[in-house]
């Protein structure tokens, strides 16, 4: 499970990378068009923040969005369940990837295959120079997912945050822009790049807690194994959504854990660039309130998946355009 919101559908049509879509897709519009509508039907929490931005940062963060959607539906491919497969899949999105981020650096790109994705992403790539470890780091993170291995404990769950939520802060914030005391950079420094790593964890907390329901049917559980032991909580017992006095503690130290996330990443908006800054607050202000909303009746998480409705989501918006919180 990553950051990505999960479908209750396919995201189909999405070709896999091997599969070339008709010629026309290589054009640079047809790729923005098919970045947009992809984030627009499978963000449901993303896209309401990302229509806020400038037009070129938002072309870009779809392309972003797009691909991160494509590497996490090769993990999650529920068409092929060989996980040796899948791996195989993931190795060829990697070689994929390079081939593309290498493309950004030539006056005449040439593209791995045709699928739809890359001109808009080796667009992006070359306006906003998004490091090529965020998305190697960001395809480790597939592969530790279809190992399904416990979780021993926080150290372990926070890597596995950074590998499939913080890497998305971290590219973000090269798209956004950053206020930097020497201008001649193109990275963040450190203390911002810290900021997007503890946003993106606080993002992945609130998925976790979120989707307990949906991971244990797929029989997987991100709570650490420790933790579990400490509230004399099971896996089995969240699988069989069994509430108890024991869980209802877990899961209010787990809360208090995530918001602790969102707390020390508050400056990060102060760090971006100012166009930028209104994504970020309607971003942020829709997770925290998924947290809420799960902390009203942590039960429910259980039984069904907590969402925040449409209408609620604009209103954020709307207030995050105008800098109110």
């Amino acid at each position: 499970m990553t950051l990505m919101d999960r479908p209750t559908a396919p995201s189909s049509p999405v070709p896999p990378a091997s599969a070339p879509p008709p010629a026309s897709a290589t054009s640079l519009d047809v790729s923005r068009d098919f970045c947009q509508k992809l984030t627009r039907r499978q963000a449901r929490n993303f896209y309401y923040g990302l229509k806020l931005l400038p037009h070129a940062k938002r072309t870009a963060m779809y392309a972003l969005y797009a691909y991160m959607r494509l590497v996490d539906d090769i993990a999650d491919d529920g068409d092929q369940p060989n996980p040796t497969q899948r791996h195989i899949a993931l190795d060829q999105w990697q070689t994929a990837t390079h081939v593309a981020i290498d493309a950004a650096a030539l006056p005449a790109a040439v593209l791995p295959t045709d699928h739809p994705l890359w001109p808009a992403f080796t667009e992006m790539i070359r306006n906003y120079r998004v490091p090529t470890a965020v998305f190697d780091d960001m395809i480790a993170g597939q592969r530790q997912d279809l190992q399904a291995a416990p979780i021993p404990d926080f150290a372990a769950l926070r890597d596995y945050c950074y590998r499939v939520a913080s890497v998305v802060g971290v590219a973000s914030l090269y798209v956004f822009g950053f206020q930097h005391p020497d201008s001649q950079s193109t990275a963040p420094d450190s203390q911002t790049l810290q900021l997007g790593i503890d946003r993106g964890i606080a993002f992945q907390l609130t998925n976790i807690l979120r989707d307990l329901r949906e991971d244990s049917a797929r029989a997987r559980c991100y709570m650490p194994e420790d933790e579990l032991r400490r509230f004399n909580v099971t896996a089995a017992q969240i699988a069989a959504g069994k509430d108890s006095a024991d869980f209802q503690e877990l899961m209010q130290f787990q809360l208090s854990r995530a918001r602790q996330f969102y707390g020390d990443s508050a400056s990060l908006e102060q760090r971006i660039h100012p166009d930028a800054r209104p994504t970020l607050r309607a971003m942020t202000e829709i997770y925290r309130g998924l947290l809420e909303k799960i902390a009203q009746k942590p039960a429910r998480v259980l039984q069904r998946r907590v969402r925040l409705s449409a209408a609620t989501k604009l209103l954020i918006g709307w207030r995050a355009m105008r800098g109110k919180s």
